[in-house]
């Protein structure tokens, strides 16, 4: 939502591995810090003596997290924006330059401009638990690919290597469950929050487990804040007299693979979704329609549960 009035005492800040840049976007300051201890030290103490309302930087594949966690942890107003936003930001200024100084500028300026807001804390196990949830999917998906392999394998020999790492791989994964469980115990939030989606039917072990890690906002947003999240939200394309089909798009796709097949299973022998399921299919809506319409159900009522802290019951249909 653009504000009526820009807030200029806004920072920006671009990452790289070995180092950062800062623009203050009221004076146009620019600063250039190593990635180090000491470069992180000499940028609290220069932020120290602006007191920015917001420093906002660009989620970069975790290069972020520490430098977010030190100006937290100093009272210093952070966020981290998707870095799509800044890019569109960018283009509809027109402004097509590139450079670590103009990045941290357009940056600084989105702040100012939108104003998000600052993230409260740096959840630690929350981070871990997304990370060991994404090692795992990228286990699955060797592992999916070596059995894919050893279809075709002809010669007992390369068999018998695709079997090995197949089973090193069945072990890693299992390592992996180990973990979260074991992780997931040391935070009674998220340990209740896996509990209470399990006693929705469908809903098994893995698939709580794998929410609670991918999406730890559940309970913190409203209906429609979560299905957007998740890229359940469907999205209108309309132009003039032109009415184009909704589609769902973004979101965390992970999550959206996650409820797929369990919703399947709840289409077949939750009632409540199954009655919500036919109902659609009987107004002409294409089955897939529907499928993503039950999803998006599923994914309200367990948002809901999560935050009222109250198990399943057929008041959520």
């Amino acid at each position: 939502m653009i504000v009526s009035q820009m807030v200029s005492n806004s920072v920006g800040v671009d990452i790289a591995k070995s180092s950062f840049d800062l623009v203050h976007h009221e004076a146009g300051e620019f600063k250039h810090f190593q990635y180090t201890p000491a470069g992180i030290a000499q940028c609290i103490a220069w932020l120290g003596t602006l007191k920015p309302s917001l420093v906002l930087m660009e989620s970069t594949g975790g290069y972020e997290l520490p430098l977010l966690n030190e100006f937290l942890s100093n009272s210093i107003s952070a966020a981290v924006i998707n870095p799509k936003r800044i890019r569109d930001f960018a283009k509809a200024k027109g402004r097509l330059a590139k450079t670590d100084k103009i990045d941290a500028a357009i940056i600084a300026e989105f702040a100012a401009t939108f104003q998000p807001p600052p993230q409260t804390e740096l959840a630690e196990l929350s981070i871990k638990l997304k990370g060991l949830a994404a090692r795992r999917r990228q286990l699955v998906e060797m592992r999916t690919q070596e059995k894919n392999r050893k279809e075709h394998a002809r010669d007992k020999s390369i068999a018998k290597s695709i079997e090995v790492i197949i089973a090193a791989l069945n072990r890693e994964i299992a390592k992996i469950d180990k973990q979260i469980k074991s992780d997931l115990d040391q935070s009674p939030k998220l340990k209740q929050t896996s509990r209470l989606l399990q006693s929705m039917l469908g809903i098994g072990n893995h698939t709580a487990m794998m929410l609670a890690c991918q999406l730890p906002e559940l309970g913190a947003l409203n209906r429609r804040q979560i299905a957007a999240l998740v890229g359940l939200a469907p999205i209108n394309r309309d132009s003039g007299q032109f009415r184009g089909k909704r589609m769902i798009g973004g979101g965390r796709v992970h999550v959206r693979r996650l409820l797929y097949m369990p919703t399947l299973v709840a289409i077949q022998h939750n009632p409540q979704i199954k009655a919500h399921y036919d109902r659609l299919v009987d107004k002409g809506k294409r089955k897939m329609v529907a499928v993503t319409a039950a999803m998006k159900k599923r994914l309200v009522i367990l948002n809901s549960m999560a935050a009222n802290e109250i198990a399943w019951n057929q008041n959520y249909a």
